[in-house]
């Protein structure tokens, strides 16, 4: 597996929209450096490009190039007097729309339990996987439907509170930014209808709600397998017993929220599937409810697959109440929120662990003029301090991306898209477009605008990730990876073996390894593409 070269000229590797901030980031000293379209040669701007500073992440001295006054429609590379070169890349209205359509696909790629046909997959088509029933933990001789839904990540398990936000970042983008999502993806549901995003999201709302304890109204954590398979195994290969991980307060929170989410946006295509959602999401919080000390999940001692452990639930209680609460207009859901509110976890965090971001955007969303005043203007502040904390950062940065040195972790490509999704709820409840200026500058680092030079969505780019830790494409023989896919990133940790053999004394923003075997830094997830979709959707939207 050969490692791409990294170029002294990093560039977004997929485009730039036709107006705004275009900037390209050298290495070394200050160069002289000239725009040249791909299809003539012909130079069309010319520049020098900024001062020099040392960025401790990334380990170099950067400096960056302006060719904004370009807005030409068309293929550029950026050269220097020696030669150097960069990727070429496009400029159009909407540079995005085959990115943002690429990624979306890929949660087509993760289905679970259906045929991938090669009218739909192409390529990387397969055969029904894991369709037989699965047990239920600690109580054997229950068995019950488990099929359906996405894979989660590399692996073949399926955890219910990791869907729930990867359903909720895809829900929130086609709320905010629907026209954004007129193209068909194709999917084998696309009818002209509804549009392609809601399908797919249905499919992981239908596996959700088989993740229901019927004894109970809970929602069982995961469903897996007692260990990984081999990394070469593909799904339909994958035939162990199947477990509903015991029911977790996490899960249940997680799930009657997104529940309560896509009653809201189903209403106006399937009032029958948008009433079953509602349901879903009430019996939900009646286990909250009559649940409200619950210790955080563990997985069983036989079950050694992905944990996802939580200790705190208040988040995903927010979250439930504040999305119960806009979509029944009931106040004792208001009161809950309003109590809630009122305790100690993150409120403006959008990972699995930590859920708090959707309630208060599901809060702010609901309107200022049915709100309770004060806590609206405290969560809009703190929203907005979030997110000024976040652009200075950024503006620190060598990349301009609001990574610290520390933010480099297992999933930093997560905080990556996590952080410009939240720069976005700013924009959108300010009208401040310098939120979106610098949600855009972390689109350009995924792409290919950072110290590797390499773009980390497979099949985007022309160094993009070719080796995901992805059992399909390790398995199905085809040479490229399933497209798509956002790889997970730097992670300073160095937390597999791959990694700790290869790459260290490496600077924080270098530890990433396009190799099959570093699930810490190149595995993929449904919750690293959801973010990344809601960001390309904003820079997506028709004129």
């Amino acid at each position: 597996m050969g490692e791409c070269s990294v170029r002294p000229i990093v560039v977004n590797q997929v485009g730039y929209p036709l107006r705004g901030e275009k900037l390209a980031v050298f290495t070394g000293g200050s160069h002289q450096f000239r725009v040249v379209e791909e299809a003539t040669g012909a130079v069309v701007l010319e520049g020098v490009s900024g001062p020099a500073r040392f960025d401790v992440s990334c380990g170099a001295t950067l400096h960056t190039g302006d060719f904004s006054e370009l807005t030409a429609p068309g293929r550029y590379r950026i050269e220097q007097v020696d030669g150097a070169a960069s990727a070429v890349f496009s400029l159009a209205e909407r540079p995005y729309h085959e990115l943002q359509q690429g990624l979306l696909k890929a949660f087509y790629y993760y289905r679970c339990g259906v045929t991938l046909t090669e009218e739909f997959a192409g390529p990387w088509a397969h055969q029904a996987c894991h369709t037989a029933e699965g047990r239920v933990h600690g109580n054997e001789l229950l068995v019950q439907d488990s099929a359906g839904g996405w894979h989660d990540a590399g692996d073949y398990g399926k955890y219910s509170g990791p869907g729930a936000k990867a359903v909720a970042d895809l829900l929130l983008a086609y709320e905010l930014y629907p026209s954004s999502f007129e193209s068909a993806i194709p999917l084998p549901e696309s009818d002209g209808v509804m549009l392609d995003v809601l399908h797919e999201c249905k499919v992981e709302l239908d596996w959700l709600f088989k993740m229901f304890d019927p004894a109970t109204g809970g929602v069982f954590h995961k469903l897996t397998t007692l260990k990984f398979p081999g990394l070469d195994v593909m799904p339909e290969d994958d035939r162990a017993e199947l477990y509903f991980s015991p029911v977790s307060a996490a899960a249940t929170g997680d799930v009657a929220a997104v529940m309560a989410l896509a009653a809201r946006i189903y209403e106006p295509f399937d009032h029958v599937y948008a009433e079953k959602c509602l349901q879903a999401a009430l019996r939900a919080w009646e286990w909250l409810e009559r649940h409200p000390q619950v210790p955080g999940f563990v997985n069983p001692p036989d079950i050694v697959t992905g944990e996802y452990g939580d200790a705190v639930d208040t988040d995903e209680r927010y979250w439930a109440a504040a999305e119960l609460l806009r979509t029944t207009g009931e106040e004792k859901y208001h009161t809950a929120v309003q109590e809630l509110a009122q305790l100690d976890y993150p409120k403006y965090s959008l990972g699995w662990a930590d859920m708090g971001g959707y309630g208060t955007l599901a809060y702010l969303l609901r309107g200022e003029t049915i709100a309770d005043a004060a806590l609206y203007a405290t969560l809009k502040e703190g929203l907005l301090a979030e997110a000024a904390r976040l652009m200075e950062q950024s503006a620190a940065d060598g990349y301009r991306i609001s990574l610290r040195e520390e933010d480099y972790i297992w999933g930093s490509n997560m905080l990556v898209m996590n952080h410009a999704l939240l720069l976005l709820a700013a924009e959108h409840v300010s009208g401040d477009r310098r939120y979106a200026a610098c949600a855009l500058d972390h689109l350009h680092y995924l792409l290919g605008r950072n110290v590797l030079d390499i773009s980390y969505v497979t099949g985007f780019g022309d160094q993009s990730v070719r080796h995901p830790h992805h059992r399909p494409s390790v398995g199905d023989g085809v040479e490229a990876p399933v497209p798509g896919l956002v790889a997970g990133g730097p992670d300073r940790g160095l937390h597999d073996e791959y990694v700790v053999e290869h790459l260290q004394g490496k600077p924080a923003a270098q530890c990433f390894a396009d190799h099959e075997l570093s699930y810490s830094t190149n595995e993929v997830t449904i919750y690293w593409n959801s973010p990344a979709v809601f960001v390309a959707a904003r820079f997506n939207l028709l004129k």
